[in-house]
């Protein structure tokens, strides 16, 4: 068993901003804006969140009408990438972990303990990762039936390369999120995230963890146990 840490979620860099956390320590997941034409996806001025309030709230003016891409997707739990990423999660197996972690910032309050930062928000316990290069067109049109909800399927084509993986039993959105991140100065001297002292210890891993490019692993099963038991408190 394995787990495979990959960062999600609306950025600076794809949305101009963070996600929300709360003085409490939950927290809004809010996707990414969606780059291809997409007739099915919901707009951030569309969707309501789990605080009771649009996700347009968390969001710049200009991105109220802009559809969103949910990759991940906690409804049937599907996370799907053409690009580099495929290569990563064609690596999971059946009961393996895929982890997600986030920036998020803080929403209406000052709280120390929770700062702009990198945070865990949720995970799969992986049942299935499948390959559509490997598909017939019955095959493929068949998985797109049962995973309407992927961010890539709404897309309504361009299925070439794509690899989806499928949470089974346990997998969600946390209720709380959980700080994984400090800043360091990386070779050029910039400030940027890294894993906390915290995290190290507990992923026995360490690095940088700014970009989702290269995702990070965990592979001695004391610390995948570690993690596990970290994600069911949350």
């Amino acid at each position: 068993m394995k787990a495979l840490l990959l960062r999600v979620g609306i950025d600076k860099g794809s949305g101009g901003t963070y996600g929300p956390i709360f003085d409490d320590g939950s927290f809004e997941f809010v996707p990414i804006p969606e780059t291809y034409r997409s007739c099915t996806a919901a707009t951030y001025g569309e969707r309501i969140g789990r605080k009771g309030k649009l996700l347009s709230t968390y969001v710049p003016p200009a991105l109220i009408h802009v559809p969103m891409h949910d990759d991940p997707e906690f409804e049937t739990c599907t996370y799907g990438d053409p690009s580099a990423k495929r290569r990563y999660l064609l690596t999971l197996s059946e009961g393996d972990l895929l982890v997600f972690y986030a920036g998020l910032k803080p929403f209406n309050h000052d709280k120390a303990e929770y700062p702009e930062a990198l945070y865990l928000v949720g995970y799969f316990t992986v049942d299935q990762v499948i390959d559509f290069n490997w598909l017939s067109a019955s095959e493929r049109a068949a998985y797109r039936q049962r995973y309407p909800s992927n961010a890539h399927v709404k897309r309504g084509y361009a299925f070439e390369n794509l690899v989806i993986v499928v949470g089974g039993k346990n997998s969600r959105l946390l209720n709380h999120a959980r700080l994984i991140s400090q800043k360091k100065p990386d070779k050029s001297a910039r400030l940027t995230y890294a894993l906390s002292v915290e995290m190290e210890e507990l992923l026995g891993i360490s690095g940088f963890i700014q970009r989702s490019i290269p995702p990070r692993f965990v592979t001695q099963q004391q610390n995948v146990a570690q993690l596990v038991q970290l994600l069911d408190s949350l």
